[in-house]
């Protein structure tokens, strides 16, 4: 099987380009011209540049290959529109292509984010029937993302996978909770504890290259996480262990939350970076159920999950310490 990969440099994407490599896919990474390649480095892959705005430098990269998966997205960002720009509307000019350059592609495989549904507001799990109702900027440009998906699946054989909270190796965004537990800090936010669906990357790739695999998935969208959600002062609690670290545990009320993500957003106004929490991180770190339905998934794609927590965590903490992160 032929593959190509966005967003291969990424986190999610590097981890999917080394599960396919072991699959013995042919792989093929859409790389821009300004794509740090440093996990790709020494691996059986061909790199093809293009300009997901320039659809002609596509076409080398869609000719030939099986299945597209598209990983490519923007997680954090300094302005609004940047968010509509890397998520919505490079998948629309993907799709396009696609259907151009390849309308006889066997699969294309798109990864949204649970961010697109939104948190759970009846404190049950939110599953693939759920209303779309995101509540940030990232969330909504992953939903007009799905949109642009739906409308191209009478054309080309879509599937949606959307990722709950992803840790592992790598990871940037979960990454900032390890950073505060090895310096010996829990933050809970607020004075309840907090409901998380919390899946290690493995697992969510284990899902992506099973929808890709079956007959049943085109059409169709799939949750990916663990099969059970777990609380913040669980997983502070599990890696303070891996860590071997005595921890204090700290309410934060929510209205600091909002106080330090404005801080941090302005801040940001004099650095070429986005802050890592801003008033759009803040609106999901203050709600209290971001969980999510896997029966589906299990049902029709035969996921099981196979990454414990305790192991997940020991495994990114080892990672983090060998790469000097931690």
């Amino acid at each position: 099987m032929r593959a190509v990969v966005t967003g291969a440099t990424g986190f999610i994407g590097s981890h999917l380009v080394e599960a396919l490599l072991e699959k013995r896919w042919t792989v093929r990474c859409l790389l821009r011209k300004s794509s740090n390649p440093r996990w790709l480095k020494g691996l059986p892959i061909e790199i093809v540049k293009g300009d997901y705005f320039d659809l002609s430098t596509l076409q080398p990269a869609l000719e030939g290959v099986d299945c597209v998966y598209h990983a490519a997205g923007l997680t954090k960002a300094k302005r609004k529109e940047e968010y509509y720009t890397a998520n919505h509307l490079v998948t629309r000019n993907l799709l396009e292509a696609t259907e151009r350059f390849n309308p006889e592609i066997r699969r294309f495989v798109h990864i949204s984010s649970l961010a697109c549904v939104g948190p759970s507001t009846n404190g049950l799990p939110v599953d693939e029937s759920t209303p779309l109702r995101p509540i940030t900027t990232y969330g909504r440009s992953k939903m007009e993302a799905e949109l642009e998906c739906q409308r191209y699946m009478d054309k080309l054989p879509i599937t949606v996978v959307r990722p709950a909270a992803v840790y592992g190796p790598r990871d940037t965004d979960v990454y900032e909770f390890f950073r505060n537990v090895n310096r010996g800090i829990v933050p809970r936010v607020g004075f309840t504890d907090r409901l998380v669906s919390l899946v290690h990357v493995r697992d969510v790739v284990e899902t992506i290259v099973l929808a890709a695999e079956s007959e049943r998935s085109p059409g169709q969208v799939y949750f990916s996480s663990s099969e059970k959600p777990c609380s913040w002062m669980e997983v502070g609690r599990l890696t303070a262990k891996v860590m071997e670290k005595k921890v204090v545990r700290i309410p934060v009320p929510k209205t600091f939350v909002f106080a330090i993500a404005a801080f941090a957003e302005f801040g940001a106004l004099f650095s070429d970076k986005p802050a890592l929490i801003n008033l759009e991180k803040a609106k999901e770190i203050v709600h209290s159920g971001w969980i999510c339905s896997v029966e589906k998934a299990k049902i029709e794609l035969g996921y099981k999950q196979k990454v414990g927590l305790e192991e997940g965590l020991r495994e990114t903490v080892t990672w983090y310490r060998e790469n000097g992160w931690l």
